[in-house]
């Protein structure tokens, strides 16, 4: 094991911070073990280290993106919708690059953000380019904004959006021999066990995998060689990471694991060891309060997100036990609250919607058709509860037997193997939704008033 550096105390001294985020991937790639060619991202996680139970705080977009840069919930921050739909992250709250810019940062942004619908240098960014949020069309706009700092005093945080792999995967600004790579009458559908072996599915996954690893890889490829090229990747956090779960059928716009698990993975020279492989439960609600730890920038005290850079550091960290994820908002009103402990994921839904929401993106789609009377035809429980060790792919409901919120003591046959994760969990999202106050307990949460 190599020697960490500690983190530094002067703004001089501290290393460049290059966030790398894309849209909708969820944990889709080959060093999560998914059946798709990636060898550029996979080589960050060979370089630095993979958390392998990585999550969001909501399954779509500006939610989790909000919680991202600032370390506080959806309900926390305000951002319970769509940024373009009236739920703007607002302009009093204390972002990743707000803090960094305050730190001595420069602060710049390149291609694609969602927290607000407009003018992101709200959001603390000092150099806006968005003129294009497609991964390849970027490569030279950030080998250039690299090249223009090799020789820089200060230290930078560059964010780079990229569009992909968001719906639709067939983009005409792409040539057909992208969607060669994988062939639908072929390709294996073990990543997707949530899912029917139909013809629509296998044409989205093949899809979903050209784009992956024809647009989305080698493009990440590209900036790193970018920064390596101007000298810059010795004095670098190199992060890889994405908003929430891949645009299918029972993953975005859920709290199934499919829905917010993401990837992330972190390379900085010298303090995170190469291959390091971390099974510790993370959130994205935790992101902003590392990257400043390990900048050796003061967090804040406030936060309802924790640092796990000692965790990346390879020094003691205790960790979470549990993780909580929501939906509220999205095309339309469909409020969730989930918490997820290494074993069990329990559910709690507050609407009575059909069984499964699939995102408007999704449902017009060749696999959203394929599921539609499936998905759509049963109404979802008021209460889910899944053994993820027995049951990964969340398909039986260990709630279903009882009555909703009836207690162990009351129910007339209890599953002794999991009554108590159910009454425990369930108090356990109670409590978490009473101490960060969150606006669903004093009943439906109403649509913005946008001007």
């Amino acid at each position: 094991m190599t020697d960490r550096a500690e983190p530094p105390s002067d703004s001089s001294d501290r290393p460049n911070l290059v966030l790398v985020h894309c849209h909708d991937l969820g944990q889709h790639l080959g060093c999560y073990g998914a059946d798709v060619d990636t060898p550029n991202i996979d080589r960050i996680a060979a370089d630095g280290a993979r958390l392998a139970n990585s999550f969001c705080s909501a399954p779509q977009c500006s939610p989790s993106r909000s919680s991202m840069m600032t370390g506080h919930y959806p309900h926390e921050n305000g951002v319970m919708g769509l940024a373009h739909m009236g739920w703007a992250l607002g302009d009093d709250w204390e972002t990743l690059p707000k803090r960094l810019r305050a730190a001595g940062y420069e602060t710049a942004l390149l291609g694609f953000q969602h927290e607000v619908p407009d003018e992101p240098e709200r959001l603390g960014y000092e150099h806006v380019d968005s003129g294009t949020k497609r991964a390849l069309e970027l490569v030279d706009v950030v080998d250039d904004f690299f090249a223009e700092r090799a020789d820089a005093d200060d230290p930078f945080f560059v964010s780079v959006g990229i569009e992909e792999p968001h719906r639709p995967f067939r983009r005409g600004y792409l040539p057909e021999s992208t969607y060669d790579a994988y062939d639908p009458e072929a390709i294996p559908l073990d990543d997707f066990p949530y899912l029917p072996d139909a013809p629509g599915v296998r044409e989205d996954v093949a899809d979903l995998r050209s784009v992956i690893s024809e647009v989305l890889d080698p493009a990440v490829g590209r900036y790193r060689e970018s920064l390596a090229d101007a000298g810059l990747a010795e004095e670098t956090v190199f992060v890889f990471t994405t908003d929430h779960g891949l645009a299918i059928p029972r993953a975005k716009g859920t709290c199934y694991d499919p829905g917010i698990e993401t990837a992330l993975l972190v390379h900085q020279p010298g303090v995170v060891e190469g291959g390091d492989v971390h099974e510790s439960l993370v959130t994205n609600v935790d992101f902003t309060p590392t990257m400043l730890d390990l900048l050796g920038v003061e967090p804040a005290t406030d936060a309802s997100g924790e640092s796990f850079a000692p965790l990346l550091r390879g020094e003691p960290h205790d960790g979470r036990d549990r993780l909580f994820a929501e939906m509220t908002w999205h095309d339309r009103y469909n409020p969730i609250r989930a918490v997820r402990t290494e074993r069990y994921k329990y559910v709690r839904n507050f609407s009575l919607l059909p069984k499964v929401f699939v995102p408007m993106d999704v449902a017009p789609t060749a696999s959203g058709r394929e599921v539609h009377e499936e998905f759509h035809v049963p109404q979802r429980p008021a209460e889910e509860l899944y053994d993820l060790e027995a049951d990964p792919s969340e398909s039986e409901n260990l709630a279903s037997d009882r009555k909703p919120f009836e207690a162990a003591a009351e129910a007339s046959d209890p599953d002794s193997a999991h009554v108590d994760a159910l009454d425990r969990l369930r108090d356990e999202l109670e409590a978490w939704m009473e101490s960060t106050d969150d606006p669903l307990l004093d009943g439906p949460v109403p649509y913005p008033d946008v001007e």
